[in-house]
């Protein structure tokens, strides 16, 4: 069964087009990574399904448009705000997950703390629970926000570069959320820059402005595609590494060397 389909999809951001007519389908309880160069689109694509965004063509999520199948969608930014000086602790932002549910104003059951207490397991923190999230480092902040949208009903999880600049273990704990989501039934779509990431998706969308390519990570990942992408075809031959494809993983630039899953893994470390 398909999770998200688009056909002939536009995408415009204050009024102008960010993604010009693209095709493209992602399976229902798969992972999707949508790769593609800085200002490629790959966030536009995202707020596409999560109906922030204007858009022209078919976009069906779960048989649904995009505003009324915002119910079941959790979305993470790359950057999620913290206001100065409002002392949050952790449990209370994981908990702010059950809001869609119970309302603003509507009493946690007990079913709802258990949901609460499984996401803070599930993404380590549970040690965390009663530190105000002001205080956290960036890693950790990250998996409080991913274990508050663990904690909605959703059968999709948007991720926006979950895994760009954290520290190995919470990249680690973070990439098995990505990938033991699916076994829930959950569709899994998320950014990167990285192909390891990328090729680690059941799918994927490379992005530049449209949808060059989308499918599996082998038929999308060719030297031909990522060359028409990242624009380098014309600037010197493609440098193809073990797999056989364009070397443009993401660079950590304090660390002066790539994040890649294979590194989050432990495989590379």
């Amino acid at each position: 069964m398909t999770g998200i389909v688009a056909q002939g999809l536009r995408v415009f951001r204050d009024g102008n087009q960010v993604i010009a007519s693209s095709d493209f389908e992602i399976p229902e309880g798969s992972t999707a990574a949508i790769i593609g160069p800085n200002g490629s689109g790959k966030s536009s694509i995202l707020h596409a399904i999560s109906g922030v965004l204007d858009i022209e063509g078919r976009l069906d999520v779960c048989g649904q448009t995009p505003d009324k199948a915002l119910k079941n969608i959790a979305y993470v930014l790359q950057y999620m705000p913290i206001t100065p000086g409002v002392p949050l602790t952790v449990r209370e932002v994981v908990q702010m997950g059950r809001y869609s549910t119970l309302g603003l104003f509507g009493r946690a059951t007990g079913a709802d703390r258990e949901r609460v207490a499984w996401a803070m397991d599930k993404l380590a923190i549970s040690n965390l629970a009663d530190k105000n999230i002001a205080n956290l480092s960036g890693g950790q902040r990250q998996r409080v926000f991913v274990a508050q949208a663990l904690t909605q009903e959703h059968n999709i999880l948007l991720l926006d570069e979950p895994l760009t600049g954290l520290d190995v273990p919470s990249a680690k704990v973070i990439d098995q959320i990505i990938h033991d989501e699916p076994d829930d039934g959950c569709t899994v779509v998320f950014t990167t820059h990285d192909l390891d990431e990328a090729r680690a998706a059941d799918y994927v969308i490379l992005a530049a402005g449209r949808v060059v390519a989308a499918g599996t990570p082998d038929e999308v990942l060719t030297p031909e595609h990522l060359a028409e992408a990242y624009g380098l075809g014309a600037l010197h031959p493609a440098h193809t590494g073990e797999h056989g494809v364009l070397d443009v993983a993401h660079e950590d630039p304090e660390m002066n060397e790539p994040t890649s899953v294979r590194q989050i893994r432990g495989e590379q470390l």
